[in-house]
């Protein structure tokens, strides 16, 4: 059965969501913007600039992510950024929420990763199953130079020892908490809300 959850690797699929209550927002539009260019600014600062960088969105809000960033490098650097995509769906086996298993598609990432420094993003790390399989897909492409992993909320639960270089926010959460994050290029608003899995 193929689910699409809202926030890749952090919470549960749609199908869910009316079992969902909405505890609080943690993030505006403008703080997430803030966020953004202090992450643009600290990737210039750690790879000595831009010039081999290439930045790789995972589907779907990595995407908007790795492209706003590109643009903000680009405004720092006066160069541009190679940007692309890792396109990951998500299957489960049961009739559950739970046991979400990120599973590749065939695609190309829309430019060459070998020899260079790649930043793969995505919008929350939760187990790290996501990054773990757009790790594999990645090196299917080829063979980059290093990759460092940005997310815009860390919100722990590791099952993987998989850690970002760079966070927007760290966010401690229960099992029973999910973290959405909404993007204006797919979801026609712009913020970050933390809710619960209602009984």
């Amino acid at each position: 059965m193929k689910s699409d959850p809202n926030s890749s690797d952090a919470t549960t699929p749609s199908a869910a969501k009316s079992y969902v209550r909405e505890k609080g927002r943690l993030m505006s539009a403008s703080e997430i913007e803030r966020t953004l260019v202090r992450l643009a600014h600290e990737i210039v600062e750690r790879n000595n600039g831009s010039e081999n960088l290439g930045l790789i969105g995972i589907k779907r809000r990595g995407v908007p992510l790795a492209q706003r960033i590109a643009k903000l490098i680009e405004s720092i650097e006066k160069a541009p950024v190679d940007t692309g995509v890792l396109d990951i769906s998500f299957y489960r086996d049961d009739l559950s929420t739970r046991d979400l298993r990120p599973v590749v598609e065939k695609g190309e990432i829309g430019f060459d990763v070998n020899g260079r420094d790649i930043i793969l993003m995505d919008d929350v790390l939760f187990t790290g199953r996501t990054i773990r399989a757009a790790l594999d897909a990645l090196f299917d492409h080829g063979r980059p130079k290093s990759v460092q992993l940005l997310v815009l909320i860390d919100r722990g639960h590791r099952e993987l020892p998989i850690e970002a270089r760079y966070i927007g926010r760290t966010v401690p959460t229960s099992r029973r908490e999910i973290i959405e994050v909404k993007l204006r290029e797919v979801d026609h608003d712009e913020q970050v809300v933390l809710a619960e899995l209602a009984d």
